[in-house]
């Protein structure tokens, strides 16, 4: 695979931050930089829709509004809050990552991605949003729809684990490396929640449709079918 210019990532990024800022979701993590807020948010979101987050997210701080009191929470306590999202088997992992930041970090959410991918609960995705969205750092993440939207709009091939292959990665660190890294990563996130769904995108919504690989294909497959001219004689 080649990997698309730094010039065609810069223009990729662009737009999805021009876009966000007009069209960019509002939920409460995201007004605030708070880290642990912003890590208990993204340990909430894995597999789980973020409409479906909010209730929650707010009557878990409400209980343990930081690192020192969810460190002492009890387990049943948890799962009373955190049961409409289906999380009873995250449970563990939400108080041994507060205890472990206590005794190891002084309470402190740590601000390398090592020391964030140490916490129990805590992966390359989740740790990639903290840095990002709460410290402000150059710091990329990857799932299945930002994956997605690369193959879409600059025509690559990924790997079966797409979310593993190392060009993904090498093309989402670069996307990452610009100015304002939050507003990047959460409108990377909007774009293809919103707009690069994985089935019946609105391509004729989105900002990225002039320079858009799959689009430009799709237009190309329409002229040709149309300009075919079929011998029925």
């Amino acid at each position: 695979m080649i990997i698309p210019s730094r010039k065609d990532i810069s223009i990729f990024r662009r737009k999805i931050i021009d876009w966000y800022k007009k069209n960019g979701r509002v939920y409460p993590w995201r007004e605030t930089k708070d880290p642990f807020r912003i890590l208990i948010a993204e340990m909430m979101l894995r597999r789980t829709k973020a409409d479906q987050v909010v209730p929650v997210y707010e009557d878990f701080l409400k209980e343990y509004p930081d690192i020192d009191t969810l460190a002492m929470a009890k387990q049943e306590n948890l799962e009373k809050i955190l049961y409409p999202l289906g999380l009873k088997w995250r449970i563990p992992a939400f108080i041994a990552m507060a205890r472990e930041v206590k005794e190891k970090y002084q309470s402190r959410i740590p601000e390398t991605r090592e020391e964030l991918t140490s916490l129990p609960g805590v992966g390359e995705y989740v740790a990639g949003a903290v840095l990002s969205i709460a410290y402000g750092k150059k710091e990329w993440l990857v799932d299945s729809n930002i994956v997605r939207i690369f193959n879409r709009y600059f025509g690559i091939e990924t790997s079966r684990e797409g979310r593993r292959d190392k060009h993904v990665i090498e093309i989402a660190k670069i996307y990452a490396s610009g100015r304002d890294p939050s507003s990047a990563i959460m409108g990377i996130l909007d774009i293809t929640s919103l707009v690069c769904k994985p089935r019946k995108p609105y391509c004729e919504k989105c900002p990225l449709i002039d320079r858009c690989h799959y689009v430009l294909s799709q237009e190309r497959v329409r002229k040709n079918w149309h300009g075919t001219a079929y011998n029925t004689a």
